[in-house]
C-alpha cells in the first residue's frame, strides 16, 4: 500500500493557500487521525491505534460517502497485511457494495485474489506484485517501506513470498523500527528455519525477536 495514495483518495490536497476555500476540519481531523493510527499499529500501540482510527472513521463518516469510509478501511486493512494479519476484511466488505471500482480491486489484491483485468486499477507500484511475475525484484522497487510490507504480505498470502522476500520484509520493519511486522516477518523466518531443521538460524532469529519485544 502506498499509504499517501490512500490517505490523499480520502482528503484531498490539505495545502491551500490564502485566496482559496478554508479546508473543512473532518478533512484536516481525519488525516491527523489516520496518520496516528498507522504509526500506533505499526509500532504495536494498541489502545492508541484503536483510539485513532475510530476518530478517523467518525470525522470520514461526516460526509454520508461510503467510498471516504471505505478507503480508511482500506487503509486498516493493508496496514494489517503488512504485520501478517490475514483476517477477512470486514469492515470494508460491509462498504463493498457503494465502493468505487478502484477501491475494490485493492481489496482484492489485499485478498490475494485480485483478477488479471483489475490489476491496471492498483497503485503503480503493486501492478507488478499483483501479476503471477511477482517477485523480490518488483517488491524492491516498492520505495514506500509501508506499501512494501504490503506487498510482502500479498506475496506470502498467496504463496510466492521467497526467503529473499521475507529478509527484505523484516530489514524494512527493523530500519524503520516499526515492531509489530518486525516481529511477525522474524517470526515467519524462524519459522521455515526450523522446519528446515537450521536449529542455529531459527535460535538467531528467536533471540532477535525476543530483543525486539524487550524480553532480552
Amino acid at each position: 500500500m502506498n499509504r499517501a495514495w490512500l490517505i490523499a483518495a480520502v482528503l484531498t490536497v490539505l495545502a491551500a493557500c490564502a485566496d482559496k476555500p478554508r479546508v473543512p476540519d473532518w478533512q484536516i481531523n481525519a488525516h491527523g487521525a489516520l496518520e496516528r493510527y498507522v504509526q500506533a499499529a505499526l509500532t504495536g500501540d494498541a489502545k492508541v491505534e484503536s483510539v485513532e482510527f475510530e476518530r478517523a472513521r467518525h470525522e470520514l463518516e461526516s460526509t454520508g460517502q461510503p467510498g471516504m469510509v471505505a478507503r480508511a478501511e482500506l487503509t486498516r486493512c493493508a496496514v494489517r497485511v503488512a504485520s501478517l494479519n490475514l483476517d477477512p476484511c470486514e469492515g470494508f466488505e460491509r462498504l463493498r457494495a457503494d465502493a468505487p471500482a478502484a477501491e475494490r480491486a485493492y481489496a482484492d489484491y489485499l485478498a490475494g485474489r485480485i483478477a488479471p483485468p483489475d490489476v491496471p486499477l492498483l497503485p503503480a507500484q503493486h501492478r507488478a506484485v499483483a501479476m503471477e511475475q511477482g517477485d523480490a525484484a518488483a517488491v524492491k522497487s516498492i520505495v514506500d517501506p509501508l506499501s512494501r510490507l504490503v506487498a510482502v504480505g500479498v506475496l506470502f498470502r498467496s504463496g510466492r513470498a521467497s526467503p529473499e522476500v521475507l529478509v527484505l520484509a523484516s530489514d524494512t520493519a527493523s530500519a524503520q523500527g516499526w515492531r509489530r511486522p518486525l516481529l511477525a516477518w522474524l517470526g515467519v523466518q524462524a519459522m521455515r528455519a526450523e522446519q528446515a531443521g537450521a536449529v542455529d538460524e531459527a535460535q538467531r532469529l528467536r533471540r532477535r525477536m525476543a530483543l525486539v519485544a524487550g524480553q532480552e
